[in-house]
């Protein structure tokens, strides 16, 4: 029977779950040409020849494209937009392959064969070992393939090279094939048709999808195709320019692409070109470049661009000033023009040089941000790939809990509930004696690691102010019912629900003014909001942003925002806000710094650019202080009045307050309720807490608290808001 052959263009691999196991997704009508069932192996050939067994894709029915993973993509000399030949494989069985590490020397203990077992290899092909335990969900004839292919590798995750094979060409490896991995690593070139390692590919990039389509569009197309951009008469981007906050994954992006591109990379690390000699740093960079130049095409990528090219007009040191006029002119002088494309990275875009800005230079600015709840989840998708999971993980719910969570704060999630695991199972692992198959199949992560990791690891975005999700909920909060509810509608729905403010065209509340008498439970409100919304929770306690030097202040209240808008969906929670807020006069003593910073806030409230996802909430017991304008629509749309609690109030207050409570068969909690008129929230927890205290003073050993160490408390706790302050509140 004639083998059937067809040419397919490449595609990224979507399923995390296919990354390192040898498998290619075809649509199912160019399967059905080449007489091909799900499970079936392969041999691609693009400028090498590799297999891989094969998996209809459904979603790309009629595209004409085969979906295969970076390793895959670098065992077939291909990438993203070419062809490859494609065919049933005529394969052997494996007698014999060596296998070869590539990055770092390993020590090999027991039997692996297990963890290449019905894999399928060619000479020459990188390979990852390792596999994950918890199955993603597969349908039909493929689950019984999984099956076999086995679930714990008792190597973990390696990245691997194969040396030989035998017989040569394509083979599978079965339970009597011989294994054979070396400890030292193995030099490459050695190894026939490997032209370099397999770093970083587009599937090891979590998210950013918009971004590698702009990044793949300026420089993978001018390196590979110049000739388009010749054929429309113009020139191609000379330099991309990521920013974005730390750990973000601008580097990641750079080496994605120089690998998948197949150019020659060059790093330069912002301080390293620095040297104690004049003129020695600019000949570092010409140096650079002048190598970016031989071996076109190549990316130059420049780290921390901002250490060597900061605002000339702001730095006082001379060497700076030359290495940007140099790095300019560097940028405008490439002789060959597209083959050599600058990337620079930096998280503070601002502090760059103008010049630099301009198009011919960096052509193009990327944003790299902080990533969303779908991009988290396929970050922790790819941190987890080779990690034995427990069935209990859900990542979705890890996604949805790790606000602010940059890349590099969720690879440091994965790491530290991993070492968890690490930790339980050390007492059980002797010194110099091989680890047992049963500690092994215990070393599962689950979800409680992950919980206890995430009380550790702070998101990174989120540094500089402090941000915590409070554990406060609606049912801790006793009464309250009418401004718990607007609390909702304003903050709470606008934040869970925007299809439904976009289908009646209204645009939600932008702040929130609570005010009341103090103790009445202002802030424990902001605190429940941010909780039942899923939000990050801001809190800003008033005078805190005030600063003796000029500018600092107004400075200050600008950070916050900024971080709110980057983390968003967030709350920011002002407290004591008439401290910073207060009435603007002609006349001031303070230097005119509170006029500044209610002007600040103003702006930021309700200024050019729009707050998404963002609520303000402040609180403050003197509403009469602040300034008018900040009262307006627009800024603090909704003002919620907290009242004193009445009798029901005060009756939930103190269920909610004697609920870990052993109260003894005499307490009347109604009664109490009734004879605290005049208490506030803050009085009626001090009353629990007295009584309390008053219990164990008598006896340390008592089981109950009884009444009449209530009526000793209330005697003792007196409420702070006398009926003349509420005249003079209202």
């Amino acid at each position: 029977m004639e083998n059937k052959n067809m040419k397919l263009k490449v595609a990224e691999a979507l399923a995390q779950s296919d990354v390192g196991r040898s498998i290619a997704r075809i649509d199912p009508a160019c399967m059905e040409k080449l007489d091909l069932l799900d499970g079936d192996i392969i041999e691609i050939e693009g400028k090498k020849i590799t297999a891989a067994t094969v998996v209809s894709s459904q979603s790309d029915i009629g595209l004409g494209i085969i979906r295969i993973d970076g390793y895959m993509r670098k065992n077939a000399g291909t990438s993203i937009g070419e062809e490859v030949s494609v065919k049933r494989a005529d394969v052997k069985e494996a007698k014999k392959i060596v296998l070869a590490p590539v990055d770092q020397e390993i020590i090999i203990r027991g039997d692996v064969r297990s963890a290449f077992i019905n894999r399928t290899l060619a000479q020459g092909d990188i390979i990852i070992s390792g596999f994950r335990q918890q199955k993603p969900v597969r349908g039909g004839l493929f689950d019984e393939f999984f099956r076999e292919m086995g679930d714990v590798s008792p190597l973990g995750e390696i990245k691997l090279a194969v040396v030989s094979t035998k017989p040569a060409g394509v083979v599978k490896v079965t339970p009597q094939s011989e294994v054979e991995v070396q400890t030292s690593p193995v030099d490459l070139s050695k190894i026939e048709g490997v032209k370099n390692l397999v770093d970083v590919t587009y599937e090891d990039i979590g998210g950013l999808k918009e971004e590698v389509k702009k990044v793949r569009e300026m420089i993978e197309i001018p390196l590979k195709r110049p000739e388009l951009f010749e054929r429309l008469g113009i020139s191609p981007p000379k330099g991309v320019l990521m920013h974005g906050p730390p750990g973000t994954g601008k580097t990641l992006l750079a080496k994605a692409v120089a690998n998948e591109s197949d150019a020659h990379f060059i790093t330069i690390n912002g301080p390293e070109i620095m040297s104690k000699y004049v003129g020695g740093s600019e000949e570092r960079l010409r140096e650079f470049f002048e190598e970016g130049e031989e071996n076109a095409p190549s990316i130059i990528f420049i780290d921390e661009l901002d250490a060597i090219a900061p605002k000339r007009e702001e730095v006082s040191g001379e060497v700076e000033r030359r290495i940007v006029a140099q790095l300019l002119t560097l940028m405008d002088g490439l002789k060959s023009r597209g083959q050599v494309v600058v990337i620079g990275a930096t998280n503070r875009p601002d502090a760059l040089d103008m010049a630099l800005r301009r198009p011919g230079r960096f052509d193009r600015e990327i944003e790299i941000g902080v990533p969303d709840k779908e991009e988290r989840n396929e970050v922790l998708q790819i941190h987890t790939r080779g990690m034995p999971l427990d069935d209990n993980v859900d990542l979705d719910e890890i996604a949805d809990i790790t606000h602010g969570f940059v890349g590099a704060d969720l690879e440091s999630l994965c790491k530290e509930s991993a070492m968890r695991v690490l930790r339980r199972v050390l007492p059980d692992i002797k010194a110099d004696e091989e680890i047992p198959k049963e500690t092994l199949k215990k070393m599962i992560v689950n979800k409680s690691d992950f919980k206890e990791a995430l009380k550790e690891i702070q998101p990174s975005a989120l540094r500089e102010v402090l941000v915590q999700v409070p554990d406060i909920k609606w049912d801790d909060i006793g009464g309250l019912q009418s401004a718990k509810q607007e609390l909702q509608e304003a903050v709470e729905w606008p934040l869970k629900y925007p299809e439904s403010f976009e289908k009646f065209g209204v645009r939600p509340p932008k702040g929130v003014l609570i005010y009341g008498s103090p103790g009445t439970g202002k802030t424990l409100l902001a605190k429940a909001v941010a909780n039942e919304s899923q939000s990050n929770f801001i809190a800003v306690k008033g005078p805190e942003l005030l600063s003796k030097w000029v500018g600092e202040s107004e400075k200050g209240v600008r950070e916050v925002f900024r971080k709110a808008r980057q983390t968003a969906p967030t709350v920011i929670f002002f407290d004591e806000i008439d401290s910073i807020a207060s009435t603007r006069s002609g006349s001031s003593s303070d230097s005119g710094v509170t006029q500044r910073v209610v002007n600040q806030l103003l702006t930021e409230i309700d200024g050019l650019e729009e707050l998404q996802d963002v609520a303000v909430i402040a609180a403050t017991n003197r509403p009469d202080m602040l300034d008018a304008a900040l009262l307006r629509p627009g800024r603090f749309d909704r003002h919620i009045k907290v009242d004193d609690p009445d009798e029901e109030g005060r009756l939930a207050i103190f269920k909610v307050h004697t609920k870990e409570m052993p109260l003894a068969d005499d307490v009347d909690i109604e009664k109490l309720a009734q004879k605290t008129d005049g208490y506030v929230g803050a009085d009626i927890e001090s009353v629990c807490r007295e009584a309390a205290m008053l219990t164990l003073r008598d006896n340390l050993k008592a089981e109950t608290v009884e009444m009449k160490y209530f009526k000793k408390a209330m005697e003792k706790v007196k409420p702070k808001s006398g009926e003349e302050d509420l005249v003079q509140y209202h």
